[in-house]
């Protein structure tokens, strides 16, 4: 019996080169600011036009301010890359949802809650992130800027089918344990190349049990095991979730859809490459102490020794903790933090606001914190005022920020500066990730949540009600 990554992407496959790649056709292309321009030049080059205009859906996210979206961006860099993509849009006819657009934000936000996203899908964006649509049923990844060009010219792409993974985490989730917290106790365990060369799909009792928004960060963060991208098979969740959303099936076709939507599962005799089994009792909140995602520990956990490690895995840990003014084999807990951040792909949703109000509420940010709250979309800005979570974050002390993608990455106003340290929310902590010679930890809106408020590393356990 076959997984349901073979009949997603069989079901896809246009034609097979001998000993070679599989030309796939992709069902949405996304584009933002960054990795588009050299692909709209291409077609320019060669006078011809998108195939299928009606499949691509573009927005910029990366380059935002989120402050005065309403003014021109200053950075002039910034400036270029959001306007020339306005420009392309134009020229060539696709739907482009800009600056203070209401339905502008963060391209991998935007998409599954508008119903642009959905299960059976191939879907494909210049950005590693696009996994993150895996959480809906969809087969997603991310590709080059020449593969961009190449599915604007022929709605397909070329690509080497990946090998497939399913890891199952079996039980239930203790107090305080997220999604994101999931997602970085896999990459402890894997490593950040643990899953290179495979499709994963992810199962058990945790994953079934987790909320739509919890699956995306999950399926957000595949890539920094190493994996072309991780899916989740459609289920009730998933149905609810989608149903009613902008550019969902509406009416019969939606009864339809959602009928076609149940038979996408693994049979239970399909055979998978490799298949890994986790326990959810043994995850507890988590932190990162290193500069790649797969450095973390448990939030109460001290950070690894040296002793066993390999000439060359020593050298590296030992650089990392240089770069992050720590000592191997000290803990966490109490060290002083500068900067606390919010959002981005993997958890700028209404959920994860809804965690960190639920941490701060009645409390007051600590003196000497910069905290950036910045929502996915302006969708999640709505739903956060409507909710009255803005009226709780402003008690406390904290302020909603425009949408974007924010300090997730150096290319925007919202950089970390030189050694300070941040608790962030975000997919990475490579070295400069979040603004040269800065220092991050990942972690969990909740948190980031207790870090804001104590301004301290604090276990997120400790504060809830």
């Amino acid at each position: 019996m076959n997984t349901l990554f073979d009949k997603i992407w069989d079901s896809h496959v246009v034609s097979l080169v001998d000993d070679g790649p599989t030309q796939l056709y992709i069902d949405r292309l996304y584009c933002h600011e960054v990795t588009s321009p050299q692909a709209f030049e291409g077609l320019r080059a060669r006078g011809i036009r998108p195939l299928r205009p009606e499949k691509v859906f573009c927005m910029p996210d990366h380059n935002t301010p989120t402050h005065d979206q309403d003014k021109p961006i200053a950075d002039p860099v910034s400036k270029k890359q959001v306007d020339t993509l306005a420009a392309n849009c134009a020229e060539f006819g696709l739907t482009h949802f800009g600056m203070m657009d209401p339905s502008n934000g963060i391209i991998h936000v935007v998409g599954p809650e508008k119903g642009l996203s959905l299960p059976g899908m191939t879907i494909v964006c210049g950005d590693s992130h696009t996994s993150t649509h895996g959480a809906v049923g969809a087969v997603a990844f991310g590709i080059g800027t020449s593969e961009v060009e190449m599915v604007l010219a022929s709605q397909c792409i070329l690509q080497q089918k990946p090998k497939s993974m399913r890891i199952s985490i079996e039980g239930k989730l203790g107090r305080g344990v997220t999604a994101k917290d999931v997602a970085l106790y896999l990459m402890s365990k894997l490593s950040t190349s643990g899953a290179t060369g495979y499709f994963i799909e992810y199962a058990g009792q945790v994953v079934r049990d987790m909320s739509m928004e919890g699956r995306l960060t999950l399926c957000n963060l595949s890539i920094e095991m190493g994996a072309r991208g991780g899916f989740i098979a459609p289920d009730e969740t998933t149905f609810e979730y989608l149903r009613g959303r902008e550019y969902a099936p509406k009416g019969e076709q939606w009864d339809r859809a959602v009928e076609y939507w149940r038979t996408l599962r693994s049979g239970d005799d399909a055979v998978f490459d490799k298949e890994l089994c986790f326990d959810a009792a043994d995850i507890a909140p988590m932190i990162t102490y290193g500069t790649n995602p797969g450095m973390g520990c448990a939030i109460d956990g001290n950070i690894p020794q040296v002793e066993g490690m390999s000439d060359v895995a020593r050298q590296s840990f030992l650089k990392s903790m240089e770069y992050m003014g720590f000592e191997p084999g000290s803990g966490l807990l109490g060290r002083k933090v500068d900067y606390v951040f919010l959002g981005a792909c993997t958890n700028g949703r209404i959920e994860d606001f809804r965690a960190f109000a639920s941490v701060v509420k009645g409390r007051r940010k600590a003196e000497g914190i910069t905290a950036w709250l910045v929502p996915g979309s302006w969708a999640v800005d709505r739903q956060i005022r409507e909710e009255g979570l803005d009226k709780v974050l402003e008690a406390a002390g904290f302020a909603i920020r425009q949408p974007g993608c924010s300090a997730c990455l150096a290319m925007n106003d919202d950089k970390i500066p030189a050694g300070k340290y941040a608790v962030s929310t975000s997919n990475r902590n490579f070295e400069g990730r979040q603004g040269p010679k800065s220092r991050t930890l990942l972690a969990s809106p909740l948190t980031a949540a207790a870090a804001a408020v104590t301004g301290v590393i604090t276990d997120p356990r400790t504060l809830l009600q």
